[in-house]
């Protein structure tokens, strides 16, 4: 084989790096033994790539074999030297585009008991009021509805008005002759609460949310009336109240 080699002094000055070294390294022909490049070649080849290697970095096309260097003479500009019309420009830019500016961030606000709508959930097995109310309230009491007043008097504070997460107890009547118990949500007036509860439609199910209204004469929250999921309006019978119990234990008197 005939390896061709170029002498470093024959290379003239300027040539990128790349270029220096491929000729420097052999280059493989057909041939057997060494020789030198011809002078004529060699001259034709150079005159081809000296105005590449004369030309300015910037508008070579050896460009992407370089470091990323800067060969402006100009320093670059810093952020205050930029104009102060950009930032306009880009939002109008933006605006063009139909790019819809981001909003304000607001606070979220949880729904509450207050303004959620009355529900009817349907749990896995038929649910009694006293039971519910145990798990939701987390009264140790058992037994019939229409006993928890009496049963919490040494147990649990109890109240005449309402109170939230206190049980409201109903008392034995002909229509609920065991009683009722449904879990306070929300105080949303002096005549109206919100109540959990469950088994009021006797189907076992489970009505969230549902008004109460007091229609005692004096306010005292000793008769009201219940919100009707079916018809979506309050009922027309009237139910007596023994009172509310509270989670708290009973208030002690001193000695």
């Amino acid at each position: 084989m005939i390896l061709v080699k170029v002498r470093p002094e024959w290379l003239p000055a300027g040539l990128p790096p790349f270029v220096v070294r491929l000729f420097k390294e052999a280059v493989v022909t057909r041939s057997h033994r060494a020789i030198h490049l011809p002078s004529a070649c060699l001259f034709f080849t150079l005159v081809t790539l000296s105005p590449i290697a004369a030309s300015p970095a910037d508008a070579g096309i050896f460009d992407f074999l370089k470091s990323p260097t800067n060969h402006s003479d100009a320093a670059p500009a810093t952020p205050a030297e930029q104009p102060a019309a950009n930032a306009a420009v880009d939002n109008t830019d933006d605006a063009a585009l139909g790019e819809i500016p981001m909003p304000a961030a607001k606070p979220v606000v949880a729904n509450s008991a207050a303004t959620a709508a009355p529900i009817v959930e349907w749990a896995a097995k038929h649910l009694y009021c006293v039971e519910y109310a145990r798990i939701r309230s987390g009264l140790q009491i058992f037994g019939d509805a229409k006993y928890w007043w009496s049963k919490a008097a040494d147990m649990y504070a109890r109240a005449a008005q309402p109170v939230a997460d206190a049980v409201m107890v109903f008392a034995g009547s002909k229509r609920i002759r065991h009683g009722h118990v449904a879990v306070v949500t929300a105080v949303l007036g002096p005549r109206e609460i919100k109540v959990d509860h469950a088994n009021w439609q006797n189907r076992g199910e489970i009505d969230l949310n549902m008004p109460v209204l007091d229609v005692s004469k004096d306010n005292d929250w000793s008769k009201v009336r219940v919100w009707d999921p079916r018809s979506g309006q309050y009922g027309a019978r009237v139910y007596a109240i023994s009172g509310f119990i509270e989670r708290t234990p009973p208030v002690t008197r001193g000695s």
